[in-house]
């Protein structure tokens, strides 16, 4: 006989279905279509002429799509930005992209943690929890980096973050600060839509590997703080032994 379904599982299932049926939707009805770089380019003055007339209706649309296409990790989100840059502007866009792929962000990190992390401490027992421990102590600084690299897939970030005890809090403030510098090159490379060929061309690889210099920063500069505490206290202690 199989165990009776708690009402934290039964919830679980639920959402898991509402997640699925939502991306079946969204590939069935193919609205994967109209998150392309041809269409974009394509309905650009027509979006515009629609925020014109209204802003603050077109602003709140568009960023709730983009809340739901990170949510659910549909693709499409580097071309939703390109349109942010295009339709709002760079400072608009920009503050409107932040906001919206955190916040999508966020939620899909939160139902990961919900749906996944229950089941995945069971599965992998002491060693989940020896790496749980270590993003407990050091995550901001590793989710830090991962944002900070466009080549780590967004979903797969938010996927693996939610299994781990992060913050929310946390895991909110540092991607928004982690996509900052990637969401101001895509918002402002939207705003030349015309001259975009494909995105390939926005993110060239010195500007990859000047994100990545970036972002081991901080976590090299605390693994370097720990060594020189440690080393401090050794020497301390070296020199009470010899007194």
């Amino acid at each position: 006989m199989p165990p009776t379904m708690t009402a934290k599982n039964i919830s679980r299932l639920l959402m898991l279905l509402l997640a699925l049926a939502a991306i079946a939707g969204f590939r069935h009805y193919h609205l994967g279509d109209y998150l392309t770089l041809p269409y974009l380019k394509e309905s650009q003055n027509r979006f515009y002429a629609l925020y014109s007339e209204h802003r603050l209706t077109t602003l709140a649309a568009y960023m709730l799509i983009y809340i739901v296409v990170t949510a659910l990790s549909l693709p499409g989100a580097a071309i939703m930005t390109l349109a942010g840059g295009g339709l709002f502007g760079f400072w608009t866009g920009t503050l409107a992209v932040s906001c919206a792929s955190t916040i999508g962000a966020t939620l899909a990190c939160a139902v990961s943690r919900f749906i996944l992390r229950d089941w995945v401490a069971r599965r992998f027992g002491n060693k989940f929890a020896a790496i749980d421990r270590g993003v407990t102590q050091d995550g901001a600084f590793y989710l830090f980096s991962l944002r900070l690299v466009p080549l780590f897939p967004f979903f797969l970030v938010n996927l693996l973050m939610g299994l781990t005890r992060i913050r929310l809090t946390t895991y909110f403030w540092v991607s928004q600060l982690g996509m900052l510098p990637a969401t101001m090159v895509f918002v402002n490379a939207g705003r030349e839509l015309a001259s975009i060929s494909s995105l390939g061309t926005i993110l060239s690889p010195g500007l990859l590997v000047s994100f990545a210099l970036l972002g081991l920063f901080p976590l090299m500069a605390k693994k370097l703080l720990i060594m020189y505490h440690h080393k401090v206290a050794a020497t301390i202690t070296d020199q009470d032994q010899h007194d």
